[in-house]
């Protein structure tokens, strides 16, 4: 197949990118190289063969289309362009809306007028689109928040509530993808990934908290624990994520004009404190701990419900989260000039 990776350059894109390749697709990679890191993702890309980079931001129709006519016979789209960082809504609110909203419908009308034999258009939605997850009861065990009535992670029958400029932007364009596959016979799928995490992940303070924290820990630099530090999430290992993108792309069918919570499920949770514990005894030392107030949007818990993606497809999360943060620790520490590079830009 030929798959068109907006993002392509990305964490997620630039892994998703080398792996359809080798599974033998002709991958186009549509990146405007703005973020740190990128660069170096499409060099990467270029020493593992011959790859296709279209520079071209999804802000703007005029390149998205242009990009399309000159591409008619791709035969996916998968979406992963992005600004990806709550905080970062807060202050630039306007921003954030032209790359999640505005970049998604100008990719949904491209598609729809350029692209009528398109098998799959695979977005790359958030679990922020569920907000606050007022109605949840929660609850403090074991150091460690919870949701006593949702034991099982939240699923697809929770209310959407856009909380942060951040969800509103991600949430508008996840409802326009579902939308088109009703009104325009598009065949979307939306996944809303909780925590995504993995080698070549540059992550920053705003976003990667995973990452972050492993490179912060492991390059002695200041860590800020904004709350209490037993906020809750699940993680899922990028490789079983683009694995997810696969099963969807040979599987159409089955996923076209759904949703799906996407994440490490029940059985692959982690805290802040608990990951920093983990950091702290691999590298031998105590790391300095800061404490800071909660930021805007700050979901205490979210654990993915992946029920109806293992219904689905037969999907599920293989890789825990201790043998994936083992793994990200040795990528760190064999690439530390490499991050440090990327430190020295920033």
């Amino acid at each position: 197949m030929k798959i068109l990776i907006t993002g392509g350059c990305g964490f997620i894109g630039s892994h998703a990118a080398s792996y359809f390749r080798a599974q033998g697709h002709h991958v186009v990679v549509l990146d405007n190289l703005s973020r740190c890191g990128t660069q170096d993702n499409l060099a990467w890309l270029k020493q593992g063969g011959a790859i296709d980079h279209i520079l071209a931001d999804i802000r703007e129709w005029d390149q998205v289309d242009a990009a399309f006519a000159e591409h008619p016979d791709i035969d996916v789209v998968l979406h992963l362009a992005a600004q990806v960082a709550v905080t970062t809504s807060v202050t630039d609110p306007v921003t954030d809306f032209q790359i999640n909203a505005t970049g998604t419908f100008n990719l949904l009308e491209a598609a729809r007028k350029h692209l009528p034999n398109i098998k799959m258009f695979i977005y790359s939605s958030t679990n922020k689109v569920y907000g606050g997850l007022e109605k949840a009861e929660l609850e403090l065990k074991n150091d460690r928040w919870g949701l006593s009535n949702r034991p099982n992670g939240i699923d697809e029958e929770e209310m959407l509530d856009f909380h942060s400029p951040y969800g509103c932007s991600k949430g508008a364009a996840d409802q326009y993808v579902r939308d088109y596959s009703r009104i325009y016979d598009l065949p979307t799928v939306v996944l809303r990934q909780s925590c995504i995490y993995g080698t070549r992940q540059f992550g920053v303070e705003d976003q990667g908290w995973v990452a972050w924290m492993t490179i912060a820990a492991m390059t002695n630099q200041q860590i800020t624990v904004y709350g209490d530090g037993k906020q809750i999430r699940d993680l899922l290992w990028v490789e079983d994520l683009v694995k997810l993108y696969e099963a969807c792309m040979q599987n159409p069918d089955a996923v076209k004009g759904e949703a799906f919570n996407t994440g490490g499920g029940p059985g692959n949770t982690l805290s802040l404190l608990e990951l920093l514990d983990f950091l702290a005894k691999r590298e031998g030392r105590d790391l300095g701990l800061k404490f800071d107030d909660e930021r805007p949007g700050d979901q205490k818990v979210f654990v993915s419900n992946n029920t109806k993606l293992k219904e689905a497809l037969g999907w599920e999360p293989t890789t825990s989260v201790m043998d994936g943060l083992e793994k990200l620790a040795q990528w760190v520490g064999e690439h530390r000039d490499l991050i440090a590079s990327f430190k020295k830009a920033a």
